[in-house]
């Protein structure tokens, strides 16, 4: 699973999605109007066209302070 922010004027929307969703998103947003995302908890429906950023985080965490 992937996180994405995904920020609207005065608000964001954080899901955990699959790669495959976060890809057809992204893929998506050139050409605006509404999308369905499978997220974790469930399907989401967004205005591609009100969308002012999405922020990825496909880096693996760690625990801990190792470099």
């Amino acid at each position: 699973m992937e996180k994405v922010t995904i920020g609207f004027f005065g608000g964001a929307l954080s899901l955990r999605v699959t790669t495959e969703q976060l890809d057809k998103l992204l893929k998506a947003l050139p050409s605006g109007g509404w999308h369905d995302i499978e997220a974790e908890d469930g399907s989401v429906r967004v205005n591609l066209a009100v969308v002012v950023y999405v922020r990825t985080d496909r880096e693996k965490h760690t625990v801990g302070f190792g470099i």
